[in-house]
């Protein structure tokens, strides 16, 4: 079974082509992406490389975390699904932390927004 592994701290200067040759020592890499921005097309520093064998991809995060790639020392470790909910207690997609807390102010307080 695949297991895809999240790279950070990239250079702004590694490509997917230098990512992949990287990591191809641990076994057989089925992708290998250096994220860009999408308005200006420059690195975001951090990509995603994905093993065929999970074992493998264990392998590497033990040998490649904390290394050092193209001058720059990287942090390897197994990527995480992208949560799809929008919301919660996070705030929506803006980040912070909103969401409920504001309904919660003044509840004991009398209903004063908070105010004392």
């Amino acid at each position: 079974m695949s297991k895809k592994l999240f790279v950070g701290g990239l250079s702004w200067g590694t490509d997917d082509g230098m990512l992949r040759a990287a990591f191809t020592e641990f076994g057989e890499v089925t992708d290998a992406k250096v994220i860009s921005d999408r308005e200006t097309g420059r690195s975001r520093g951090f990509g995603f490389v994905t093993f065929a064998n999970a074992s493998d991809a264990d392998d590497a995060i033990n040998e490649m975390n904390g290394k050092e790639l193209d001058g720059r020392s990287i942090n390897v470790n197994e990527a995480q699904e992208r949560r799809t909910d929008r919301g919660g207690d996070r705030g929506g997609d803006r980040g912070g932390r909103g969401g409920d807390r504001g309904g919660d102010r003044g509840g004991d307080r009398g209903g004063r927004g908070g105010r004392w």
